[in-house]
């Protein structure tokens, strides 16, 4: 299966890495961008996942991601920036090279926005 939808609300996602254009080497060794079948440019952006937790709760150790964009998505996502990511999808990969197995997943989205305002909490009477 491949491009299985996710919904990663359940995450705080940080920025680690500001977006750039995704590259590839050619056949000369030359770096060219990544284009999508329409001939648009891909772009990547590192990102740390980390479970969103209730007061007083104890996040477990988050993971960083690498994300596949769609669409630029503009220069205001610096390091350390909250976002969402806009229909993100995930395909598990495996590659067999040498001997040795990879095997992980592709994450891709069509693009991120910056993440609203945490939640306020919530007074301790109310319920």
């Amino acid at each position: 299966m491949r491009d299985i939808p996710v919904n990663l609300g359940g995450y705080k996602l940080t920025v680690v890495e500001p977006p750039t254009p995704k590259m590839r080497e050619d056949a000369n060794g030359a770096q060219m961008p990544v284009t999508d079948r329409e001939g648009a440019t891909q772009f990547t952006v590192s990102l740390f996942a980390k479970l969103r937790v209730k007061p007083g709760e104890r996040a477990p150790k988050g993971e960083e991601i690498k994300v596949t964009l769609g669409t630029d998505p503009g220069p205001d996502f610096g390091e350390d920036v909250r976002v969402e990511l806009l229909d993100a999808r995930v395909s598990p990969y495996q590659i067999e090279s040498a001997g040795r197995v990879n095997a992980g997943l592709s994450w891709r989205a069509m693009g991120i926005k910056h993440a609203g305002p945490a939640p306020a909490p919530r007074p301790s009477g109310d319920k």
